[in-house]
């Protein structure tokens, strides 16, 4: 057996133990189906995971312009409904995204020992000083990207692995970026910018941003309904909604040429820079709240 098709079957293990813990739950509160405007929003937000956007931050942002789901319920929301679709994306790059098999299971593992070995500490880290710092960060990686896009600078490499110091490296920052998941940093954009600037090809990143959430996500969705932190509705229809958008935008990432899909690298970068410093903006004055260990943020 390979070692992307031992990681997909690890993964539908879990994802069908996570389905096999919600169907018994929903089943003790009875079934609530979802209205078709939480399965566009399901659709509409995945679709954008799945070219690199994240699923949270849009997500957020629709249940409250339409105040789907109380603010404190949104959290366990976000984590339940997107677990699944989240798996999907992973299972449907691994496949198709032919990442050198080491190179893969190390970063997954490093995103997975950061978010739960560093979550005691970076969890304790004032959130508005870390989205300010990252903002800014990849505010210069999106304008270094854009100039090596316009041939300003080294052209990156091709590559869809990593061997010696560079996969250290790697190492080393996927375990910072999943330590960063704690505090509602989200992974995907820095992960991007990070295994393109160490030389691999732009789409290596989409099944090791993808594979590390994956892991995470089921497990944290488990502990919100067990606590019944969620809204049922809202999640069932981000799921329902989710799969197919995931699928539909897994075409395009595919179909893209290595010069489009650079530029829409730099196109999620720039936008989470800008996301990330008016968040920062907004919670100015605000006292720090840190989120738990096990809550992945796309």
């Amino acid at each position: 057996m390979s070692v992307r098709i031992a990681l997909i079957v690890v993964m539908v293990l879990i994802a069908v133990g996570f389905l096999a813990i919600w169907l018994r739950a929903t089943s003790k509160r009875g079934f609530a189906a979802p209205n078709w405007l939480r399965i566009a929003i399901g659709f509409v937000t995945n679709f954008f995971d799945t070219l690199g956007i994240g699923s949270f931050a849009p997500t957020t942002s629709m249940f409250k312009l339409w105040r789907i789901v109380p603010d404190e319920r949104i959290p366990g929301t976000l984590n339940v409904g997107h677990a699944l679709p989240t798996v999907v994306e992973a299972i449907v790059f691994i496949a198709i995204v032919n990442v050198a098999p080491l190179t893969l299971v190390l970063l997954i593992a490093s995103a997975i020992a950061g978010a739960w070995l560093g979550a005691g500490v970076v969890a304790k880290w004032p959130r508005r000083n870390v989205q300010i710092g990252m903002g800014l960060a990849l505010a210069v990686a999106g304008t270094l990207f854009i100039m090596k896009n316009l041939n300003e600078l080294p052209a990156g490499g091709h590559t869809l692995g990593l061997s010696g110091t560079l996969l250290w490296i790697g190492v080393a920052g996927n375990f910072i970026l999943g330590a960063l998941m704690t505090i509602g940093i989200g992974l995907y954009a820095p992960a991007m910018i990070m295994v393109t600037l160490l030389g691999m090809s732009p789409l290596a990143a989409f099944p090791i941003m993808m594979g590390s959430c994956a892991f995470l996500m089921p497990v944290a969705s488990a502990r919100f309904i067990r606590f019944d932190a969620y809204e049922l509705k809202a999640a069932i229809g981000l799921t329902i909604g989710g799969i197919p958008g995931v699928l539909a935008a897994a075409f395009i990432v595919k179909s893209l040429n290595i010069t489009s899909l650079r530029w829409l690298v730099a196109a999620v970068v720039i936008y989470t820079a800008i996301t990330m410093l008016r968040s920062a903006y907004v919670e100015r004055g605000r006292e720090p709240v840190p989120v738990g260990p096990g809550t992945a943020t796309p």
